[in-house]
Parts: C-alpha cells; structure tokens; sequence
C-alpha cells in the first residue's frame, strides 16, 4: 500500500510543478512508434518494389517512371523505368530529371528551415514585416498573418486561390496582389490549399535573404546536398538532356501535348529533380536536417514543418483518423500507428509525383513520373509503405486511387458534353455586345467583334478566347489549360440593360462567385 501512497503523492508533486518541470521529470515514453516491424520486413518489401512497379506500369501504360528508396542514411533502391518520352527509346534512368509539381513545397518547406535557423526569419515572422505589399481582403488577418500561416494553408484563402489568374498568364507579383480582392474565411480557423498563398511567403523569406527563389534554394539545400539536377527554374529543366517529357492520356495511349510553366509558382511547385537527388533530400529530412555528418537545416528549425500545424482533412467518424498538415509536409497517423510525412505533386498537363516517409522507421519512398495524375505514384508509395509495415498490402491502392483521381480529370463547365443548339442565333447585332468590362481580380476583359464573331481578351494577358453563340445572349468558349481538361466548356452569358451588354459573367472564372465583369 505504501508504494502506491507514494507513487500519488509524486503525480500530485507533479501536477502542482511548473508545466516545463512536469516535461522534463517524465519519463521517456517506451515506444514512439506502433506496430513493430521485424527484422527483414523492410528488406523484404523493397525486393518485391520491382515486380510491383513492372506490373503498375504494364497495367497503365505510363511511359515513365522512377523510384527511391532510403533507410539510415542509405539508398537501399533507385531505378528507372520505361522512357522519357512516348515513341522515344531514350530510358528513364536514376538521373533523369521530372517536374515535381507540389513536391516542391516540401523541398521548398526546407529551404525555408534553413534560413529559420540561421535567424533570418521565423516560422511566424509577420508577413507585413518582411512583404508589407502583400495584404489580404481583411485588413486585421493582413496584420495578423506570419510565413507559417501560408506554409500551412490556414490563412484564410480560398481553395487554389491565384490558380485561375496563373492559367491566364499573369506574372507572379500581379497575382500576388490581386490576391487582396477575394473574399477570405477566417485566420488559422480552417484549411484551404492555395500555390500562390505558399509562394508568397516563399518570396518574402528569399527577399529577407536578398536573393532571389531559385538561387536561395540552390545554395540553401541543393547544392549543400550535392543535388546536382535539381532546380527551381522551368529554363533549367528545359536545357536538360536527361528529361522527361510531359504526356497526357488518350483514350489507351500517352502523348505529349503540353509543357507545363510553374515559374509563377515555383516555391508551390516550380522544383524539377532525379529520383537520386529527391533520395539526397530525403536522407536529410530524415536525418533531422543533416546529411553526411553535416547539419544542412536546424533540427529545431526543421521540426515544425514536420509537425501537424492544421487540420486538412477532418474525421467522419470518432473511430477514423485525421489528416494533418505541417509547414509544406502532408502529416498523417498510419494504420500501423506510425507517423507518416508525405506529399503528392500534380500537373494536370503530364506529371505526378509522391513520396512518403516514416521517420520511426528511418524510411522513405520518392516515385516521379511523367504522365497527368492516375494515382499510380501514390499507389505505388502505399503499397510499399504497407509491404514495410506490415509485411502485405492491406488494400488495393493502385485500384482504389484511380478512383480518387479521375474527377480531377473530368471536364469543366454545366455544358461540357451538350451539343450546342441548333441554328440559334444571338439576339441582338454582335457590336452590342463589344466593349470593355471590367472586375476587381481579374482585371479589364476586352470583347471585340472580329471576322463575324466575338473574341475575348483578358487585358495584359496572352489569353485570347473565340466566343462562340450557344443561344439568346448566352456564348460559349473552350478552355484548356492546368485547370481545365479537354472537353471543357464555359459558359458566357451577357446582361443587356438597353442598347448594349452591360455585364458578362463567364463561368469559368467563376470559382469564388466573383465572375461578373461590368461595362467601363
């Protein structure tokens, strides 16, 4: 009895100490992970990596592929599969270089942690403080809102928001701004995933650094680890030999048909990089900021980023998990009771790309790709992270995320798939509907009567639309671009007040309900 007389009088010690007493007089938990992996398991799962991936890829005809795995400091796996380009005989080899699409924001999460922990910047310094332009639509979340806030996706910013201003051909500091004039939730109150929020922060760290993104990265992270094709530049990646082409799907086959330019983004989603150098890159996340006896980013600096700071994904039931979002790290509680690190990376225009870590386990699989998103990257990643955990693939996962994905993919636009009426004509001269309209975030939309028809220009913009009449005062247009897959229709219908149009609304830029362009 007396034992346990005593054991209550050390709990109730402890709760009546100061909070970093408690800390530190607790013993260290006897397990950080779950489910114990046995000796050989890893081993095991990547001697069966090859025949898994031989098989993903005999299934969807990707072109190319390729893959790395790490485990303590060493590359237990990379190769590469098929070709770089469609009809092409050139392989995909270990240093072949893809695009990695929002790879990018975990490499470029990194190179923020570095200069965090030179005391550059911190991970909640004010925006205003260090990028005082850039304001949200709430003057009190613009003063409020720090670089951690838009790594983490909780500023209060729409979903994607700069997306559609990108697709237009916008420049970076143009959108940035524009940013101010969509309507914003609350700060830190919810999630909502935005490229351009990201890059923001992304820049303002590289102004504190007086260099520009592409090179602070360099000399931040790839050249201290040795990554010798990777790069934040879309003109690096196009000047390489050993680089994948982008390819799209039609109907069974693959061809290349677009290039996608994230320069605008790049902190989001700019990076291009070779399997052998995301290995590099992932030794070190792993190794708490060091590689090769080198500390290259500040554990305490680093560790944040790896840490829940959002809610991205909520439970649907008390008994399920939630997702979690750190500073650019996707972070999740697996099955096995482990965390897991990860991020996908999509360019809907050719390129897919995934990695998961388990740093209980010392583990990491990067797989790139050069074909739009099918969930084959991600696919492949669980499977191997399940053969790690638990010896065997628990579910279907190259099954189940082409379900996952496919809406991704579908056309844009309430008349995507209808057949335009026949014989409609507009209901009033063409000339009546010319004119410049205007809108806050979007600019000036000019539309002029040419050759018997409409064309649309967004003002300052190489993007010029033809409209096509659909019926009444109502024209249509096809876009095509990162956010819109072919068979794509918009929507632009005109309101008429006397003589001439005196709105027009165009669907497609109507994402946030601020699609209505008003006659100057």
């Amino acid at each position: 009895m007396a034992h346990r007389i005593l054991a209550g009088a050390a709990a109730l010690a402890l709760l009546a100490a100061p909070a970093t007493a408690r800390a530190s007089d607790l013993p260290p938990p006897a397990q950080t992970a779950g489910i114990a992996i046995p000796e050989g398991q890893i081993d095991k799962a990547v001697e069966a990596l090859d025949g898994l991936i031989e098989q993903a890829m005999k299934e969807t005809g990707v072109p190319g592929l390729a893959v790395a795995v790490v485990r303590k400091d060493k590359v237990l796996f990379a190769k590469g599969y098929g070709v770089r380009k469609a009809g092409e005989k050139d392989a995909v080899d270990t240093d072949t270089v893809f695009q990695l699409a929002s790879l990018s924001k975990s490499v470029g999460a990194t190179v923020v942690a570095n200069q965090v922990g030179k005391g550059l910047v911190h991970w909640d310094t004010p925006m205003s403080a260090i990028l005082p332009w850039f304001k949200l639509s709430n003057p009190d979340s613009t003063a409020l809102l720090t670089v951690g806030d838009l790594y983490a996706h909780r500023s209060g910013l729409p979903d994607h928001a700069g997306d559609d201003l990108e697709d237009l051909g916008y420049p970076q500091k143009i959108i940035l701004e524009q940013l101010r004039y969509l309507e914003t939730g609350a700060l830190r109150l919810q999630y909502a995933y935005t490229n351009f929020g990201l890059t923001a922060a992304a820049e303002a760290v590289a102004g504190v650094a007086g260099k520009d993104w592409a090179t602070l990265s360099e000399d931040a992270i790839y050249k201290p680890l040795g990554m010798e094709h990777t790069s934040s530049r879309l003109s690096d990646f196009l000047a390489r030999d050993n680089r994948v082409y982008n390819h799209v799907r039609k109907g069974k086959t693959w061809e290349v048909r677009f290039q996608r330019d994230p320069d605008p983004q790049s902190p989001a989603g700019g990076v291009s990089a070779s399997v052998n150098d995301m290995a590099k890159w992932m030794r070190m996340v792993l190794g708490d900021g060091a590689y090769k006896g080198e500390q290259i980013v500040d554990a305490a600096a680093l560790l944040p980023a790896l840490s829940p700071q959002a809610v991205s994904g909520h439970p649907a039931t008390p008994a399920a998990r939630a997702g979690f979002y750190g500073y650019g790290f996707g972070v999740s509680v697996s099955p096995a009771g482990r965390v897991m690190l990860s991020h996908s990376g999509a360019f809907a225009l050719g390129a897919a790309t995934n990695y998961i870590m388990i740093p209980s386990a010392d583990v990491g699989i990067v797989v790139l790709t050069n074909a739009q998103p099918i969930g084959l990257a991600e696919g492949i990643s669980m499977s191997f992270m399940d053969l790690v955990q638990f010896g065997e693939i628990q579910r279907d996962w190259l099954a189940m995320y082409p379900v996952l994905f496919g809406p991704m993919l579908d056309p844009v636009g309430k008349l995507a798939g209808q057949e335009a009426p026949k014989d409609a004509k507009p209901a009033r001269e063409l000339a009546d509907y010319t004119g410049t309209f205007t809108n806050d975030y979007f600019g000036n939309l000019v539309v002029e009567e040419t050759e018997g028809g409409l064309t649309m220009t967004v003002e300052g913009t190489p993007s010029t639309f033809q409209l096509e009449h659909w019926t009444g005062d109502e024209f249509v247009f096809d876009p095509l671009n990162e956010n819109a897959m072919p068979g794509s229709v918009s929507s632009v219908p005109f309101s008429i007040d006397g003589a001439l149009a005196n709105e027009v609304r165009v669907e497609y830029f109507n994402a946030y309900n601020d699609g209505t362009f008003v006659r100057q």
